[in-house]
């Protein structure tokens, strides 16, 4: 089967839980010319995903959850990463939903205002996954507790800080998942017009 400038030979799955992983064989066409060889590729299909920067303009706060994440499971600085609410994007849902979803269930704030960012591959080496990224307009005021899905295992820390403050986070490396230091760089080019866009 041919995709354009792909031609897959052979197509296989060897695992299906709640992700799957499929192994190809494929050759492709060469900038310089001609077509590969035969290769084999594994491919983590992982489903596509939405996260959201809440942030309150009033405020100057951004609200961050801490939780528990498999993949840091052996990180020097342990497996508890600070990052920003996220969420699956379910068949038939949009990813603005996710976002406002996710925000109540991660960090019981309400989405009053929803802006995207950006569309981005996190892994495109070995994994399908897209995350669609948004920042969210929050009342900061009262954020924090603990939240979180039970039937999902979820044990969800929120907190609430200055942006300056996140920023340094960032700096010093403190937050070092893709999602959060990429929404809040984004906010620092463009909080002037967010806030301009935002004014009540």
């Amino acid at each position: 089967m041919k995709y354009g400038d792909i031609d897959i030979v052979k197509q296989t799955t060897c695992f299906q839980g709640f992700f799957r992983i499929d192994q190809y064989r494929l050759r492709h066409t060469l900038f310089g010319g001609g077509i590969s060889e035969e290769m084999s590729r594994e491919l983590f299909e992982r489903g596509h995903a939405v996260a959201m920067l809440p942030y309150d303009p009033s405020l100057d706060q951004v609200v961050l959850i801490e939780q528990f994440r498999i993949g840091a499971l052996h990180d020097p600085d342990g497996p508890w990463m600070t990052e920003i609410v996220a969420g699956m994007i379910a068949e038939g849902e949009t990813a603005e939903a996710v976002a406002l979803r996710e925000s109540i269930e991660e960090s019981g704030c309400e989405v009053t205002d929803l802006q995207r960012i950006c569309r981005y591959y996190p892994s495109p080496g070995a994994c399908s996954e897209t995350i669609e990224l948004f920042c969210g307009r929050v009342d900061a005021s009262h954020a924090g507790g603990i939240h979180g899905l039970d039937e999902e295992h979820e044990d969800i820390r929120v907190i609430s800080i200055g942006f300056e403050e996140a920023m340094s986070w960032v700096e010093s490396g403190r937050l070092n998942s893709a999602a959060v230091i990429i929404a809040l760089q984004w906010l620092a080019m463009n909080k002037g017009r967010l806030l301009q866009d935002w004014h009540d």
